[in-house]
């Protein structure tokens, strides 16, 4: 920069000299906004990374106005103007140049965050309501750091700012730490992919229902009582969570059946299957199957076990399956034990 200073340097004239360097900065201005422009849009094609044209045209501003301003303080070194002169014009200048870079950040966050929140919204259900409130919480963020950058280069201490900052957000922290703790858990909910809209979930005090919302503070799951049961996300990743839509195309379900004792066990198990085949709901492979679990205090405990493809069928399937095990026993003489109960009637003295 030195040998281009000197370079420069073809005039006795110091406004002449300092023409001239603000004119070659205006050049190089402009090629480092093509050659930036250029590269970005080449790699971003090549590589496939899918960026969006809008953020590169955000940068043509800041770079353009950033190489010259760097032509113009470097200009002003010719003019030997006052100490605290420049002092000024080069804060004005560099604060200028500061709002500028938030202002592209701002616009190209806006963009990166629409296309990513919506590729969320696809995969996990979330609701597009919450891209503005994160896109507010990333410009506080942005703003923020240029104010920072801002007082940087007028040389004010931040040090008093910083710590102001840290014991407001300490205390902001803990009288919203359940709001906190439920963006993060809606953040893991987001990252983790435990279920997705759509998909039944047995919560860990046994409720069952379809994730109908996941939001930033919390989960709604529709029962199939049609009841809407709205859990806090840090409740939902500090618990057992089952999935029955997940990573399998059918749902397997465990029947409870009782036949008297003397019952022909590979006939009982027989007729089971035989129920289960018949339910129009309950998919042939894998194909059903009954076991003998227990000897029972009053019967014994078989268990029938079929799949089917939907989780929303899974009340009306046992109840038709019920249903016709008792017809069908009924039929075949075989009992269902049940648990007797005695009653004494004496006389009252």
């Amino acid at each position: 920069m030195k040998k281009l200073i000197e370079f420069l340097e073809i005039s006795v004239s110091p406004y002449i000299n300092a023409a001239l360097f603000i004119l070659v900065f205006t050049v190089l201005a402009k090629i480092a906004d093509y050659s930036v422009n250029m590269i970005l849009r080449s790699f971003a094609r090549h590589k496939k990374l899918g960026i969006n044209d809008a953020v590169i045209d955000a940068l043509h501003r800041p770079v353009f106005f950033t190489v010259l301003a760097i032509g113009v303080s470097m200009a002003a070194t010719y003019l030997e103007v006052p100490e605290k002169f420049a002092f000024y014009t080069d804060g004005a200048l560099y604060s200028l140049i500061a709002v500028l870079w938030m202002m592209s950040a701002v616009k190209i966050s806006d963009i990166i965050i629409e296309n990513g929140m919506s590729k969320i919204s696809n995969v996990t259900g979330l609701s597009n309501d919450v891209i503005p409130l994160v896109k507010n919480m990333i410009k506080i963020i942005i703003v923020i750091s240029i104010f920072l950058v801002i007082l940087g280069v007028w040389h004010v201490n931040i040090t008093p700012l910083l710590a102001s900052a840290g014991i407001a957000g300490a205390a902001v922290a803990l009288a919203a730490k359940d709001t906190i703790a439920n963006f993060f858990g809606g953040i893991s909910i987001f990252v983790d992919k435990p279920f997705i809209i759509g998909d039944y979930i047995v919560l860990e005090g046994g409720d069952r229902g379809e994730v109908v919302n996941i939001g930033i503070r919390s989960t709604k799951v529709k029962t199939f009582d049609d009841v809407i049961i709205t859990v806090p996300n840090s409740t939902i990743i500090n618990s057992k969570i089952s999935n029955e839509s997940a990573h399998t195309p059918y749902l397997r379900m465990r029947i409870p059946v009782s036949a008297a004792y003397g019952s022909d066990i590979d006939f009982v198990e027989k007729i089971l299957i035989g129920i289960a085949r018949e339910d129009e709901n309950v998919i042939k492979d894998p194909t059903p199957q009954a076991a003998l679990i227990a000897f029972g205090e009053h019967g014994l405990n078989f268990e029938l076990v079929c799949w089917i493809r939907n989780p929303v069928l899974r009340p009306g399937t046992i109840d038709g399956i019920n249903r016709r095990i008792y017809k069908k026993f009924g039929e075949l003489g075989i009992g269902i034990p049940f648990t007797p109960s005695e009653v004494h009637i004496g006389k009252i003295q």
